[in-house]
């Protein structure tokens, strides 16, 4: 997706479209930048017009955890509901691949509710998107084995890129995990044993 009119809560207000390319600043990131840090003032809302941004979560200890994904036509909830609030923000936004990426400023956000229901139900589609998945990493982290979650994440990032070669580390692995690198190096290879993957240097196969 390269243009907010094919965003479906969006495509019945051309106006709506207008202002957000009107009123926002685009930029373009590589992978491996931070467009958001932990306990970072939010003063505009990111909306990912191209490429794929991850939230995750850090610990005091320096542990991490992934949330969630962040695709082409969608934005960060936690940066509305922090913004929206006033509050810094509690996660730390990464991009994944290479991203393009408008900003709206916090008061256009509140504007743009009280002037076009279809951005509401955007927020809405989004919140509820985002509630589902912060269900799933509750449930696997308190029911699932490691490995299951280890598998689970390789194919939704294969998924993700529509590419069964993921360039990643074991080390990036166990931080989205918020494990151990050992743990995850000791997993994958029972899962190439298995046939299950091949594993290259920085990259891993889906088979």
């Amino acid at each position: 997706m390269e243009n907010l009119d094919q965003i479906a809560e969006l495509q019945s207000s051309p106006e709506l479209i207008a202002k957000l390319y009107q009123n926002s600043i685009m930029k373009n990131y590589v992978a491996g930048s931070v467009i958001l840090n932990e306990n970072a003032h939010i003063r505009a809302i990111p909306i990912v017009t191209k490429g794929i941004v991850k939230v995750l979560r850090t610990e005091e200890d320096g542990r991490e955890i992934l949330l969630y994904y962040i695709k082409a036509g969608e934005s960060c909830i936690m940066s509305f509901l922090g913004g929206m609030h006033n509050e810094t923000s509690k996660v730390r936004a990464e991009v994944e691949e290479d991203a393009e990426i408008l900003f709206l400023p916090i008061d256009k956000v509140f504007l743009f509710i009280k002037e076009y229901p279809q951005w509401l139900d955007y927020i809405f589609r989004l919140y509820h998107k985002r509630f589902e998945e912060l269900l799933e990493i509750v449930n696997a982290i308190a029911f699932k084995r490691v490995d299951v979650r280890l598998l689970s994440l390789l194919n939704k990032k294969a998924e993700l890129i529509d590419n069964k070669i993921i360039a990643i580390t074991h080390e990036q692995l166990a931080n989205e995990l918020g494990t151990a690198r050992v743990v995850v190096s000791r997993l994958l290879k029972q899962l190439e044993d298995q046939g299950t993957v091949q594993l290259g240097r920085n990259k891993i196969i889906l088979v």
